[in-house]
């Protein structure tokens, strides 16, 4: 099975349950999805991914965005259809940039615009690459997988399904978190250990996160209070 049918569709069985309240301090913004409707985020990017750009088991799909909701949907989307989420576009099958970015050697370039409330770029997609919420947003909730993901398929950075899920597990055992814990994040996931511990780990621990972005130190203490948080994972 896939790294998000092993980590993330467990915990569709509380669909309705938070799964990621995100804070971005730069635009004042605070968006929170329940576990439902990450999968349906995550099913219209494997759909988009593997019926439209031709993403199959092993096919290499980097992600260079930050600790958002969206990358969440991306990256659940990407391992559902069995994507190897690589770290340089060069060579890969999908590169996904935010509207900044670049992605030089990419076959597809998807532009993640990260607007707080889900919608596209301003404008149209630069010549030569696409709008990823624009794309998926036609596709549909549900993701059924042609092909079995095996566990020794490459998942992240060169690590397998199996070693990647049981990363996920160990790293949430150490940091402590469990089923009832709300996780209050500033980690930066552009880096491997920081996404194995600020989404992955919580998501093996069947927690919910509240990721603050662009953070506004000064407000953590009341944010802690207001979203009822347990654990703190901060950046250093």
């Amino acid at each position: 099975m896939s790294v998000t049918d092993r980590l993330f569709a467990p915990l569709l069985s509380a669909p309705a349950k938070p799964l990621v309240t995100h804070y971005d301090d730069a635009v004042g913004s605070r968006i929170e999805l329940s576990r439902a409707t990450v999968a349906n985020w995550a099913a219209k990017t494997a759909n988009w991914l593997r019926d439209e750009l031709d993403v199959t088991v092993g096919s290499p799909v980097s992600v260079a965005l930050p600790a958002h909701w969206q990358t969440v949907g991306v990256l659940l989307g990407a391992w559902w259809c069995g994507a190897h989420v690589v770290d340089s576009s060069e060579g890969a099958t999908v590169a996904f940039i935010g509207p900044d970015g670049s992605a030089p050697g990419a076959e597809s370039v998807a532009v993640v615009a990260l607007d707080p409330l889900g919608r596209g770029l301003s404008g149209d997609a630069p010549a030569g690459q696409l709008d990823y919420l624009v794309e998926s947003r036609i596709f549909g909730d549900d993701f059924i997988a042609y092909d079995k993901v095996p566990g020794d398929a490459p998942a992240f950075h060169g690590s397998t399904v199996d070693s990647l899920v049981a990363a996920a597990a160990d790293r949430a055992a150490a940091l402590g978190i469990g089923p009832a814990d709300r996780v209050l994040s500033t980690l930066d996931w552009s880096t491997p250990d920081g996404l194995l511990d600020g989404l992955l780990a919580v998501l093996a621990a069947g927690a919910s996160l509240v990721q603050c972005s662009n953070t506004d130190v000064a407000a953590l203490p009341k944010r802690r209070e207001s979203e009822r948080t347990t654990i703190d994972l901060l950046q250093p």
